[in-house]
């Protein structure tokens, strides 16, 4: 699942790369036009109308891609492709010999998708353009730039013929190419997956292991997990950063293996020295993360650290405002709600409607006022998840 979706990531990046090449073609067709003027070869008011009409067929997959966002699409490429060469085919039917170089250009589009079946399908369709083109500079040359040969067959074969063969080749070095990077891209996107898993296992592993010597279960790091992908797809974050907050968040306490039980599970108030230890716990957090590597552990460095830094400046580390990461924002409110509805050896969980009055009222104080605003539209959501997944025990 994870590779067929950063292998859709990847085609969407494509695709507008794909969308940025042809509008970089506009200046290569304003090139031909001016060339074409000179030359003196062609009538002029139609040679500028198909040149106009090429510049407006260019333009159509950035309206579609850039504009539109109609991106996803599998068939965009093929769409790309065909107007490529329908450019191609009428450029070079009217500018002949002159223009044999562009038919290069739908190759090296096809060629950005590694999709061998999509070279192979541009390959064909040139082809087709090729002679289609030759056709329309032999039968309408009054208007057009003269063919090199008086017969139409002379023109078949020494002028289209050489073409269809260079296509040809073209295209079986980039079906060669495009074979190797579609196994490498292959193989990275497996890598990367393996690494984002071991990640998020290793995550998993010590986030349950900081809970459990703070006596809580691990109910508390997945509810809290799941809250925190509630206000990062809220945020507009994709899928893919999202996943990677959910995971990060499971590690905001890690930091608390670094603190004594006593101080962690101690029954009643701490002490001015005991609570001074305890705020340790996001240093620890941020010195253990530090040198790991990889997004997800970074990220929840970030968290460790700042998890406790309040809005108003209030917080264990004095952070204020913006000075402290949207993230960390997102996990406080989160961290918070869960803590106070969960039940405790040492305390009894507040109800879902008094922690809600609770961070709406810390709105501005502890909490962050937009951050508090997306609890509010998603509050539901986080009842849902509070209540399918309470603790499966309390020590």
């Amino acid at each position: 699942m994870e590779s067929k979706r950063l292998l859709n990531d990847n085609y969407i990046k494509i695709n507008h790369i794909a969308s940025k090449c042809m509008r970089i073609f506009i200046a290569l067709i304003v090139v031909l036009w001016g060339i074409g003027c000179f030359s003196g070869e062609c009538n002029l008011f139609i040679f500028t109308i198909i040149m106009l009409a090429c510049c407006i067929l260019s333009l159509i997959p950035t309206f579609v891609i850039d504009i539109l966002k109609y991106n996803k699409s599998k068939s965009i490429k093929n769409i790309v492709i065909l107007l490529a060469v329908i450019i191609c085919t009428l450029i070079s039917g009217v500018l002949s010999h002159m223009a044999l170089a562009i038919w290069i250009f739908p190759i090296l589009i096809a060629s950005l998708y590694y999709n061998k079946t999509l070279v192979l399908y541009t390959s064909l369709l040139s082809t087709v353009g090729v002679l289609v083109a030759n056709a329309f500079n032999f039968f309408l040359c009054d208007v057009t730039v003269s063919p090199l040969y008086g017969e139409f067959y002379m023109n078949i074969i020494l002028s289209a013929f050489p073409c269809v063969m260079t296509i040809f080749l073209l295209s079986f070095v980039a079906y060669y190419i495009v074979s190797r990077n579609s196994i490498m891209l292959t193989e990275t996107i497996d890598y990367a997956e393996e690494v984002k898993t071991n990640q998020k296992e290793l995550v998993f592993a010590f986030a349950e292991l900081s809970e459990s010597k703070s006596k809580s279960t691990g109910e508390h790091i997945k509810r809290v997990a799941e809250y925190m992908r509630i206000l990062g797809e809220a945020s507009g974050f994709d899928e893919d950063y999202v996943d990677k907050l959910s995971t990060a968040a499971m590690m905001h306490d890690i930091g608390k293996l670094m603190i004594s039980e006593d101080i962690l599970n101690k029954p009643g108030r701490l002490t001015d020295e005991e609570f001074a230890i305890m705020k340790s716990h996001v240093l620890y957090g941020d010195a253990l993360l530090e040198k790991c590597p990889g997004d997800i552990l970074q990220i929840a460095r970030t968290i460790a650290r700042e998890h406790h830094e309040k809005w108003d400046g209030s917080g264990y580390l004095g952070m204020k405002g913006e000075e402290i990461a949207y993230i960390s924002r997102l996990i406080a409110v989160c961290d918070v709600f869960d803590a106070l509805t969960s039940t405790r050896y040492y305390k009894k969980g507040w109800s879902l409607e008094e922690t809600y009055n609770e961070i709406v009222r810390s709105s501005g104080t502890h909490f962050d006022p937009h951050v508090v605003r997306l609890f509010i539209e998603n509050f539901d959501k986080f009842k849902e998840i509070a209540q399918k997944q309470p603790d499966k025990q309390i020590y």
